[in-house]
């Protein structure tokens, strides 16, 4: 692992430890480089997972979206996913509803609080945030570590963490010709004499063998350019199965093809400062809650603009690198066997199976032989994304991301507690099903009452194995 360069504020580092290396390598010694990298980027590499039931297909739209469409569409999105069931009017609706209501107004009065008081913000995230409004977009990045307690520090640190970006984005994202355009014609191969006129002969300038197109030399621009197109293709291989069934990610208005777009250059400029993680398929699936979640702030300061980076990218990238950077080590092939490995992990989720109920574990793992590597190792490493339709997985990152963070606790050990919880729900099914149908059943999760699963990882025991399930019949 190269040597971390990435500053992050004294809570987040104790929230997200940073393993993640040269992460965001240049963020802030950047600028002190004058010259080409000589680190040499490998091609990206693909996770191979299993699929769950397909993507299903996506209807291209034709035309143009104007303006307004896209304004309504980008604060009111269709998600088009399966929504809960609504309850009958009564006294549980009524209560819920009541509920909801403090909730919104608890979180609305913490977060414009002058000193965020982070742990209570925690608990009313874990509960589950409101749709709207941009509480949620918000609240992420204060949980995250991307925005600091202090509200008076907030337009400050978002304006430096922007320009960072875009000076990123325009150094490692450009083509060395399209760098040179931008900053003058610096590295122009025809320049007019100073003296002549405007339709006079051109005097061509000389160019060292390294700054050539066609040029091998490690040094070169171009070389360390062209190495990242097998990265690239890629990431837009990718791309399109982003959540095919969302409007917001799919087909071929110029909405969602700004929005892929942006995936593209947070992932490609990710994988360029990391050469050790590159990319990995996958990511794109962790980093499209970020920025939807973002990108429909109502907020026009935090969401999409005109503007050379826009808002939403720049805070997704920082934000999708604070996620990672605790589970980071599950992308690292050579790091599989290790004890930050995603193997070690899926073994501490076979412990807590065990510890919570040794029945369901002994049939699993000795009776049917149903590893957790057969069906686990997505779950975890894509945390969840692919398990859950869009609506629900933001459900659950409220509770991933709002989880109280002890000193022998981490977000992950919350993603432990719902994949044990997922097994648990399914407990009377499992235990009547052979290999095949166990596989087959986990491999396609079905559809659940996400605050039952939640509550039922909530109440998980990490040592004990005192907790017994209780379902209603």
């Amino acid at each position: 692992m190269l040597k971390g360069k990435l500053k992050l504020p004294d809570k987040a580092r104790r929230v997200f430890p940073d393993r993640l290396g040269s992460l965001v390598a240049g963020f802030d010694e950047k600028a002190e480089e004058d010259g080409a990298s000589d680190l040499v980027f490998e091609s990206g590499e693909e996770l191979e997972t299993i699929q769950p039931n397909g993507y299903g297909s996506s209807g291209g739209e034709s035309g143009v979206e104007d303006f307004e469409e896209e304004r309504v569409e980008r604060v009111e999105p269709d998600l088009r996913v399966r929504q809960p069931r609504p309850e009958r009017d009564g006294p549980g609706s009524v209560m819920a509803a009541i509920a909801a209501d403090e909730r919104r107004s608890d979180l609305e009065y913490e977060v414009n609080q002058p000193e965020v008081n982070l742990e209570k913000l925690q608990r009313i995230a874990s509960l589950g945030l409101p749709d709207g409004g941009g509480l949620r977009a918000t609240t992420w990045k204060l949980l995250l570590g991307y925005l600091p307690p202090s509200h008076d520090l907030w337009e400050k640190e978002l304006t430096e963490n922007r320009q960072k970006y875009a000076k990123l984005k325009e150094e490692l994202l450009l083509s060395p010709s399209e760098l040179a355009m931008k900053k003058g014609g610096a590295m122009s191969y025809c320049d007019p004499p100073a003296d002549s006129a405007i339709d006079g002969p051109l005097k061509r300038r000389e160019i060292s063998p390294e700054d050539h197109p066609l040029s091998l030399g490690k040094a070169s621009v171009w070389h360390q350019y062209f190495q990242h197109t097998e990265i690239a293709e890629q990431i837009d291989r990718d791309l399109p199965r982003t959540h095919p069934d969302l409007k917001f990610f799919s087909g071929e208005s110029s909405f969602s093809r700004k929005h892929r777009e942006a995936l593209r250059n947070i992932l490609l400029l990710f994988a360029k400062l990391n050469p050790a993680i590159r990319y990995v398929q996958g990511m794109n699936e962790v980093l499209a809650p970020l920025y939807y979640v973002f990108s429909t702030d109502p907020n026009e300061q935090n969401a999409v603009s005109d503007l050379p980076a826009a808002n939403a990218e720049a805070d997704s990238f920082s934000c999708f690198v604070r996620l990672l950077s605790d589970s980071v080590d599950h992308f690292c092939e050579q790091l599989d066997n290790s004890a930050v490995g995603i193997l070690a992990t899926l073994s501490h989720l076979s412990d807590l199976l065990k510890a919570n109920d040794e029945e369901l574990w002994r049939h699993l793992e000795c009776t049917t032989q149903v590893k957790p590597q057969y069906y686990a190792f997505r779950w975890i490493t894509l945390l969840l994304t692919q398990e859950f339709n869009f609506q629900c997985i933001m459900r659950i990152w409220d509770s991933l991301l709002g989880n109280p963070f002890g000193v022998q606790t981490t977000p992950q050990d919350m993603l432990l507690k719902i994949c044990c919880a997922m097994l648990l729900c399914m407990k009377s099914r499992l235990m009547s099903g052979d290999f095949v149908a166990n596989l087959k059943l986990l491999q396609h999760y079905p559809e659940i009452n996400i605050e039952h699963l939640l509550q039922v990882a909530r109440d998980i025991s990490s040592e004990s194995s005192s907790y017994r399930l209780s379902l209603p019949l």
